[in-house]
């Protein structure tokens, strides 16, 4: 659309029912504060958990058991003979470390996922930002609409699965063999899904494109 078309598009009074099914948009609005609210919270527990880490590095046994509680790590038990008579004192070894980080970086993926959605949504469905030139405008808002929302969206969710299957792997004597098949078969049909929108995607672009490129050509000659 031309720079005059524009012009004149905005000249144009635009009638009522119009005007007001356009400005339905603006319900959306309490959605996207409600998610920031969401991501506040996501703050407020990923600094709980960091404080018991720090604290249980420092020989606090019980932030040491709270954090222990929240990953669901399952205490090495004591053996006598085929009995189980009891289990071992809670320690900080290695898989605790890696499970409560791996926890960390979960909160801060959907965190971010939390972000995209907020503010990609907010300038594809809601109202423009008026970000361009701003130092600090995300890379990718600088090409954002519905269909690259859907896709990184997609993307962001294959990694945050992929962060829980891991914890489920690396503490999996505490969980079924079916368990662990269904968080597997899961995460390939997150896979699988993410390929499929990202191929329509590119088909759909593909189609654009050809139009234009139609479109050119025809008034070429």
């Amino acid at each position: 659309m031309t720079l005059n078309a524009i012009e004149r598009a905005n000249a144009r009074p635009i009638p009522i029912v119009p005007r007001l099914i356009f400005a339905t948009r603006w319900l959306q609005l309490p959605l996207y504060i409600g998610l920031i609210l969401a991501q506040a919270v996501y703050v407020y527990h990923f600094w709980v958990e960091l404080v018991h880490l720090i604290e249980a590095a420092f020989g606090d046994k019980e932030a040491l058991g709270l954090l222990i509680k929240s990953i669901g790590y399952q205490l090495p038990p004591i053996m006598e003979g085929a009995n189980i008579v009891g289990y071992e004192a809670p320690k900080l070894n290695e898989t605790v470390i890696m499970l409560v980080v791996l926890a960390l970086i979960d909160v801060v993926m959907i965190s971010n996922l939390l972000i995209m959605v907020i503010v990609g949504g907010y300038e594809t469905f809601v109202s423009r930002m008026y970000l361009e030139g701003h130092p600090d405008q995300p890379e990718w808002l600088s090409h954002v609409n519905a269909s690259v929302l859907k896709v990184k969206l997609a993307t962001a969710i294959i990694g945050i699965s992929s962060i829980h299957l891991l914890k489920t792997f690396i503490n999996a004597q505490n969980y079924s063999d079916k368990v662990l098949i269904a968080q597997t078969a899961i995460h390939i049909t997150f896979l699988l899904s993410a390929m499929a929108v990202a191929s329509i995607d590119r088909i759909m672009i593909a189609s654009v494109k050809a139009g234009r490129h139609g479109d050119a050509q025809a008034g070429h000659n």
